[in-house]
């Protein structure tokens, strides 16, 4: 098995709404942010070489989206998603599985294109890939709540199924490989999919939108974006704790310097231990 980060570039979203209930003098600690108080954050995906399987865990943004609604989320950086790809080695006619752990835009929209810069023709990003949602979050995503809507976009949905590409895990039998398992949360939307991936004797967590970076980890720390923040909160707990104990490896897809840490326990509560990039592992 081999890993790959897959970084899609970086964008910027306003930092009090990435924070709830914090005040800005604590967050600004760990994630500063520029004169309009926006905070600059990853989509770093995670690329699985597994046997015979080539999976991709999320794709970023995407590039269908007007000029107008990029200029609210001003991507910026050299990074992308196929210029990442081939870095690795591959192109996206390679990619096997596409495990999307939710269908906001900044984790699925990179999935679908348009043809030729057609926007009235639309084709999958990998056109030899299964697209990995579960039912229950797809019915959520494609019926949504009014505090949801502007994060599911139908152009980055709905193509999926039509393109006879999507299927749904199994939630009752958690597993896609011998090596990937994967967890629920629903604080944050209902039914994300936390991938943990065993590689080196090791446990990796790809933390998604459940721990978006490393000043997340104390617990009071919950997105203004969360639809249950206080199950977001019994969530964070029970997976820290769990990851103390365990010494998983967190990867975190939109911390925009750490790509991995540890967390370790102590008298206030569980809290950050290390961080490291994934090579290092």
């Amino acid at each position: 098995m081999k890993l790959h980060v897959i970084n899609t570039g970086f964008f910027k979203l306003d930092g009090g709404a990435m924070f709830g209930v914090v005040p800005k003098v604590l967050w600004s600690k760990t994630n500063p942010s520029d004169a309009n108080n926006l905070c600059t954050w990853a989509m770093r995906c995670l690329l699985i070489e597994d046997g015979d399987r080539l999976i991709l865990i999320d794709n970023g943004i995407g590039t269908k989206q007007d000029a107008k609604f990029f200029s609210h989320y001003y991507l910026h950086g050299d990074d992308s998603l196929e210029k990442s790809l081939k870095q690795a080695g591959y192109q996206p006619s390679d990619i096997t599985d596409n495990f999307l752990t939710h269908l906001h835009f900044d984790h699925c929209g990179g999935g679908v294109q348009y043809k030729n810069g057609n926007p009235a023709q639309v084709e999958m990003v990998f056109p030899n890939a299964q697209y990995w949602s579960n039912e229950d979050h797809w019915q959520w995503a494609t019926v949504p709540n009014g505090r949801e809507k502007a994060s599911f976009l139908k152009g980055n949905i709905i193509p999926i199924q039509e393109s006879g590409q999507l299927q749904f895990v199994d939630l009752e039998k958690p597993q896609l490989t011998d090596n990937f398992s994967f967890f629920t949360a629903d604080g944050h939307t209902d039914k994300q999919m936390l991938p943990k991936i065993a590689y080196k004797g090791k446990t990796i967590v790809f933390a998604a939108d459940l721990l978006p970076s490393v000043g997340h980890i104390p617990l009071p720390y919950v997105m203004g974006y969360d639809t249950r923040p206080l199950i977001t909160l019994e969530e964070k707990k029970r997976f820290l704790e769990e990851a103390a104990d365990n010494e998983y490896i967190i990867f975190f897809e939109h911390d925009s310097i750490y790509e991995c840490c540890t967390v370790k326990r102590t008298e206030k509560g569980v809290r950050l231990d290390q961080t490291f990039s994934l090579n290092e592992i």
